[in-house]
Order: C-alpha cells, then structure tokens, then sequence
C-alpha cells in the first residue's frame, strides 16, 4: 500500500481495514486557532483569525488573530472539552485499524495533549511515554508590558514594568506523544513480537540517527533533530523529515505500513518512502494533498 486519500479523515478512516496498520505517525490539528483547519470548538467569535494593525505592519509569522488564553467570552472556557470531544471521534478508530502491539505517535501542542491523552486513552490505548523534540529554532511574540503600558501613556507604569512579559517563552521543544495498542490477554511483548513484529524498539536506529549512547543514559526520550531548510515552506506546521524518518525507524520494520490521517503536506509519508515502509496519507486540503503527491514522485526509496 503506498497511498495518499483526499477528504475528510474522520470518515476516510472508516474504509481502513481492521487490524491493517503497523504505525500511526500524525501531526494532529492543535486546537489553538492557528489557522482556519485549527478552530475546533464552536464559539469562534467575529474576531478569531482576522489580523490586527500590528500584525500587518510587523509582518510577523503569526499573521492572524487567535485567542487570549483567558478567551473572549465565558463559552471559551469549553475549548479544551471540545478538543477533547473533537480526538473522540477519530480515536475509536484509530484503535481499530491498529494491529496489536502497534505504536502510535501524535503531535498535539502543549496546551491541548492531556486532553488527546484521555481521549486516548478511554478509547483503549496505553499511554507508553512522552518524548521531546528539541527543536534548533522557534518564533517567538511575547509582548512587553512596558511597551502597552507606554501606549497607554502610563509612563510611570511602564518603567516599572521594564523587562517584563505577557505571552509564552519561546516554544523550543515540542511534545510527542507515543501511545501503543495492547497485545492480547494472556500473551507476553515478547510473543506479540514475534507474531506481529510490533511492541519492541530499535536502540541502535536511535543512537545511530541521534548520536546517543546505546545504552547509557544519553539513549533518552529526549530527541535533538535539526531541521533542514528543505523542511520549511510547504505547510505552516511543517515538521521535519529527518525527525518522522527516526520515529519510524524506532518502532517499524520495511515494508510494513504507516499511516498519517492529517498528512499535511506528506512529511510523515515521503520519510516512511525513503525508510522503505508503505504508507497510506489522507489529506483534506486541496493545495496540501497535491504538495503531497509532488513530494512522494521526487522521493527516492533508499
């Protein structure tokens, strides 16, 4: 199977065979009004994703408005349920298409990834580990309280407040979350191992793709893969190549099959190409989805 599906995944996934997939490798939507496939809760309000006068003239990255973590009305509070509610209808069957012992990593942000991990989890998973990727950059807009204060004309205020912040610190690190389907009852890994090849990982792809220690302390979750410049300008929450390719080295075998149900512009499935993996994608962007289809002809098996 080496396929790439265009529309809704929510129902796109219904059609995957049960127990057919050896990996789930996805960059989930986040929850965090990022851009317009981000809004996920129902009170989006007239203001959401539009640009304020700073944006425009800064011609910063973050080119639209999202909301201010203590939201712009009392219905906001329920946006974390509502991405919670919003994993539930794609995670059941998730589950399903998984064989067992199969490991599943998922992206979601800081904010929202407890409200995937109890998604995931009432839906059968185990919640294995976190990794961490360390990322070599990140933007950054934490806005200083004496500038505001400053156009406020409170000047007093504003000296007051010299060096200091509103907003996050810089984002350097990125949380994955690594889920697996249970192996049946009664059955060790082990046995689980050997007749699914699923359950174990590869220390050696990690150590080898990582420059860790087999064995020592330096063999962690915590994962130091720069971004090449190849892995920017094809979707605004691109990841990079070289990272998908060690997280399906780490827990697959060639040939056996990866999927991304929010593929993007198909980083997850031109890495499982060149590991020699087959993969299924599907996309609902138009745009995104022929990316996708571009990137996979000039990728090369290696």
């Amino acid at each position: 199977m080496r396929e790439v599906w265009q529309g809704d995944s929510l129902e796109l996934i219904k059609k995957v065979e049960t127990e057919s997939i050896h990996l789930i490798l996805s960059d989930i939507p986040y929850g965090i009004n990022y851009d317009a496939w981000d809004v996920l809760h129902h009170n989006t309000n007239r203001g959401l994703l539009g640009a304020s006068p700073s944006q425009k003239k800064s011609g910063s990255v973050f080119k639209t408005r999202g909301k201010p973590l203590n939201g712009w009305s009392q219905a906001d509070k329920q946006i974390p349920l509502e991405y919670y509610q919003w994993c539930m209808k794609w995670a059941p069957d998730w589950y399903r298409v998984l064989k067992p012992g199969a490991s599943c990593f998922i992206f979601a942000g800081r904010r929202m990834a407890h409200r995937c991990i109890c998604a995931m989890e009432d839906s059968g998973f185990i919640f294995k580990d976190m990794l961490v990727w360390e990322k070599n950059s990140a933007a950054y807009r934490a806005q200083r309280v004496s500038c505001v204060l400053e156009r406020r004309g409170d000047l007093e205020n504003s000296r007051r407040w010299e060096g200091w912040k509103v907003g996050n610190l810089r984002p350097l690190f990125e949380p994955i979350l690594w889920f697996m389907k249970p192996y049946p009852q009664g059955k060790t890994l082990t046995d689980n191992i050997l007749r699914y090849g699923l359950g174990a990982f590869c220390e050696e792809e990690l150590r080898r793709r990582t420059g860790q220690e087999a064995g020592g302390e330096l063999c962690s979750n915590l994962l130091r893969i720069r971004g090449e410049k190849s892995d920017h300008g094809l979707h605004p929450a691109q990841k990079a190549v070289g990272l998908m390719e060690l997280l399906i080295a780490l827990v697959t075998l060639e040939d056996q099959v990866v999927l991304d149900p929010f593929c993007g512009c198909g980083t997850t499935l031109v890495a499982a190409k060149r590991q020699n993996r087959q993969y299924l994608g599907m996309e609902q962007n138009e745009n995104y989805y022929q990316n996708t289809l571009r990137r996979l002809e000039e990728t090369k098996r290696v």
